[in-house]
């Protein structure tokens, strides 16, 4: 049971060095340095770049769906027609 225990433990904590390691480390540095802003910026702007991707993505998605429904009735018009 013990062993069980020891096992999980190890299992837990490497799962949460993991998952701070993504995240730069700006706390060692004094707040109104240069490095320190350089440290921030960087990880908001990868954030607010990522997050902008998402935006233009799902709107290409919307406009390519709803252009295509609009060719299909122009399509079926034509055929009408001829």
């Amino acid at each position: 049971m013990s062993k069980l225990l020891i096992l999980i433990l190890i299992v837990i904590f490497n799962f949460n060095t993991f998952s701070y390691g993504k995240n730069p480390d700006c706390k060692d540095l004094k707040k109104f340095s240069v490095e320190y802003l350089k440290c921030k910026g960087k990880s908001i702007k990868d954030k607010t770049v990522s997050t902008g991707k998402n935006i233009i993505k799902d709107t290409k998605d919307y406009q390519n769906n709803e252009w295509s429904k609009e060719k299909d009735k122009i399509k079926k018009a034509k055929e009408k027609v001829f």
